[in-house]
Order: structure tokens, then C-alpha cells, then sequence
């Protein structure tokens, strides 16, 4: 069960699920912020001081979500392989040894790196359509707030989409 656990949390639950939730929280954030910024005339007071608007706004924010899923998701690893130890011993009356050994004794590097990379790509991922939606925005408040929905929506699609993909690339036999 162990191994169950853990390749399940590490493979798949964590950064799917991780991404989802900041697909919400973090791609509404970014495509209101810059769509804010886009319908007041923020971004063409930057082109007009000669500023590249992508490298700007943009390329910090793509680095970010690229750099801060994957940690994300190394707590979540940590966090879901201890809730199934917790619930397993605890609640199920499994042998907690027997428990420990097989948890660590199934771990391989491909399951982490998997997950790792699933991670990195999902930031991107959420990270870009939340700049693009944004960054295209137009209408005022209502064009933000269609900005924000679509970013959000996008993100998800693209995360349950490339999570197929990677999957098969990595465990393809």
C-alpha cells in the first residue's frame, strides 16, 4: 500500500492536483494584474519608454512558475506520502516498519522526476496563459474579468492535456 501511495502522490496527484489549484488562484491573479494593467494603458506607457513589455512583465513571471510548481510540489509529495503513512498505521492498523520499507524500497528516480517535470511544465503552463489572457485583454473590467475566467479555464485544459502527454512520454513501454 505503501508504494501505492507514494507512486500514485508522486506520479500523478501532486502536481496535477498543485497545478489545478494555482491554475485558480495564480493564472486569475496574473491575467487580471496585467489586464488591469493592459486597459489602463499601463503596457503602452512602457513601450513608449522603450520598455519590452514581454521581457517586463512577462519572462519574470514564466521563470517564476517555472522555478516555484516543482517546490510546490515537493511539499505536496512530502505532505501526501506522511498522509498515507498517517492514515495507513493509524486508522488501517497497517505495520508501520513493513510500511516505511516498502515505501523506500519502490522509490525510484523516475517516479520524482516525473512529477518534477510535470511541475515545471505546468507552471509554464499557468504562468503563460495567464500573461497571454491578460495581456490580450480588452473592455475595461468586463474584458478583465472574461481575461481572468478564460485564463483560468485554459490553464486547467492545457494542465489534464500535457499531464497525458508527459505521463505517456516517461512510461511509455
Amino acid at each position: 500500500v505503501g508504494t501505492l501511495v507514494q507512486k500514485t502522490i508522486m506520479m500523478e496527484l501532486a502536481p496535477v492536483l498543485t497545478g489545478l489549484a494555482l491554475a485558480g488562484r495564480v493564472g486569475a491573479k496574473l491575467a487580471a494584474e496585467i489586464g488591469t494593467m493592459r486597459v489602463t494603458e499601463q503596457i503602452d506607457a512602457l513601450t513608449t519608454l522603450s520598455t519590452n513589455p514581454f521581457k517586463y512583465l512577462v519572462v519574470p513571471r514564466l521563470i517564476a512558475g517555472i522555478v516555484t510548481l516543482p517546490i510546490l510540489v515537493l511539499v505536496a509529495d512530502i505532505i501526501g506520502v506522511l498522509g498515507g503513512f498517517i492514515v495507513g498505521v493509524y486508522k488501517l492498523d497497517f505495520n508501520d516498519a513493513a510500511y516505511l520499507r516498502n515505501t523506500v524500497d519502490f522509490l525510484q528516480f523516475q517516479d520524482v522526476f516525473s512529477g518534477l517535470v510535470k511541475a515545471a511544465v505546468f507552471g509554464f503552463l499557468i504562468t503563460l496563459m495567464g500573461c497571454y489572457h491578460g495581456y490580450t485583454s480588452k473592455g475595461g473590467a468586463q474584458g478583465v474579468g472574461m481575461a481572468t475566467t478564460n485564463a483560468v479555464v485554459s490553464a486547467s485544459i492545457l494542465i489534464l492535456t500535457f499531464n497525458y502527454f508527459i505521463t505517456e512520454a516517461f512510461f511509455a513501454r
